[in-house]
Parts: structure tokens; C-alpha cells; sequence
């Protein structure tokens, strides 16, 4: 059975109500995890497993495929690092050398994949969706 996809709307206005401050657990859940699904859409593959705990996980990146046990190459961040790596707050490099970061094999480098490409702009000034909590 495959994994219910976040459609953008929702994870669009998530993703900009995170940025914006609001501090709800569930919309910084619902922001991460549609953030690592467009990573898994930009970079598919198995070879680098990026965590978010306790949000998500997800594989990707071409390369090696990785299919049990621990994974070889790793990188795992709180959700607000996640959020601003993605969205272009916070830079890959800046993240590494404020140990926001926690990567670990060869391929572990998201450097040349974020900041994702998170919005449309015909959504861009809309206001957040009813399906997320106030």
C-alpha cells in the first residue's frame, strides 16, 4: 500500500505558517513531512536516508540501494533545521558548522539539493487552508 502524499496546499500553507512562527506541533509535523516528500520527488533513490524525528524519514538520492539495517549514509535534524535548510533560511554549510546537523557517511551532503522549490507562486499569498488546525 503506498504512503498518502501531502498535497501541496496543504503542505504549502503549513510550510509558510512554520516560517512565520506559529508554534503548533502539528503544523510543524505536517511542514517537515512535506518538505522530505518534495526531497524524495527531487531526489529519488535509496542511497541516503534524511530523518527528522519524530516527523519523518525518507530515502533518496541515486546511487547504492540501502535495504536493511542501519543505512551507511545518514543525516538527521530537528524539524525548525529541516524547515529553514529547506526552505532557504538556513544554508547547508551553515548548518554543518553550527552542528545543526548530524551527517554521517560519504554521500550524507544535501549541499546541491536544498533549498527545495516548496511553493507555487499562485499560492504564495493565499491564506492558510481550513484542513490545518488554528
Amino acid at each position: 500500500m503506498a504512503k498518502s502524499r501531502i498535497v501541496p496546499q496543504v503542505g504549502e500553507a503549513a510550510v509558510r505558517r512554520a516560517l512565520a512562527g506559529v508554534d503548533d506541533r502539528e503544523i510543524e509535523a505536517m511542514a517537515a513531512r512535506y518538505l522530505l516528500q518534495l526531497l524524495a520527488d527531487a531526489a529519488p533513490g535509496n542511497t541516503l536516508e534524511v530523518r527528522v524525528p519524530p516527523h519523518g524519514a525518507v530515502q533518496c538520492v541515486e546511487g547504492p540501494n540501502h535495504t536493511r539495517g542501519t543505512p551507511p549514509n545518514v543525516v538527521e535534524m530537528d524539524a525548525a533545521t529541516w524547515i529553514a535548510l529547506a526552505t532557504g533560511e538556513l544554508s547547508w554549510a551553515d548548518a554543518v558548522e553550527g552542528a545543526r546537523v548530524s551527517a554521517s557517511g560519504s554521500r550524507a551532503d544535501l549541499a546541491d539539493l536544498v533549498p527545495l522549490a516548496w511553493h507555487r507562486e499562485a499560492l504564495a499569498d493565499t491564506p492558510p487552508t481550513p484542513e490545518l488546525p488554528a
